[in-house]
């Protein structure tokens, strides 16, 4: 069996900010050669510990309406007065080769997402321990002002309540145990028929007379 033979799988990755899913995605592309992260483009402003390329593709807003106007976007959104978008680049053709890709999406993404993918898509929601552990994280990280913590933590209670719409629920307290368990559920992602494209022809070989 040869890598285009199987059709990659997409995974998108939720959770409110500051629930650790950048952490865990890291952690899976690290340890996984056939796992590719898509990277997002963006109009936020860079900051110093970020790469372009690596964090995220940035844009000037004329420069991303002029791509979502091309349909370059699988999905895209306002958020925090930036525009995020996926393009079709970092999702469809790593798909079709054999590479499973993982995206870090708010719901109203993941949504956009699994309409475009047709519902070809596993879905995992991250939640965090308690809202006072998640306070305490994006205190501690030191990337966002006061006035935008209290932003993101009243939008985590709305975020939380769309948990039902995923098809994996995890409460990240412990990130080797949540690690551990998304690779389980990838492994059984790749062995689902949709994703074996190399079955068909096995099987007509299989069944001729």
């Amino acid at each position: 069996m040869n890598e285009i033979s199987r059709l990659g799988v997409l995974v998108v990755i939720s959770s409110p900010s500051g629930t650790g899913k950048t952490t865990i995605c890291k952690k899976l592309i690290n340890s996984d050669k056939n796992l590719s992260l898509s990277i997002s483009v963006t109009t936020r402003k860079k900051r110093d510990t970020e790469r372009e390329g690596i964090d995220y593709f940035f844009k000037t807003k004329e420069d991303f309406m002029i791509l979502k106007k091309e349909g370059q976007f699988i999905e895209s959104a306002l958020v925090f007065d930036n525009f995020y978008g996926t393009l079709k680049t970092q999702v469809i053709n790593k798909l079709k080769k054999g590479i499973d890709v993982i995206i870090d999406i708010d719901w109203q993404g993941t949504r956009q997402i699994n309409n475009f993918m047709k519902g070809n898509v596993v879905k995992i929601f991250l939640l965090p321990p308690s809202l006072k552990e998640l306070s305490n994280r994006l205190s501690i990280r030191g990337s966002d002002s006061v006035k935008e913590i209290e932003f993101r933590m009243s939008k985590a209670v709305k975020e939380i309540e769309h948990f039902n719409e995923y098809d994996y629920v995890l409460i990240n307290d412990n990130v080797e145990e949540v690690y551990s368990k998304i690779n389980q559920i990838l492994d059984v992602e790749r062995l689902k028929l949709i994703h074996q494209n190399y079955l068909k022809n096995f099987v007509s070989k299989l069944t001729r007379k």
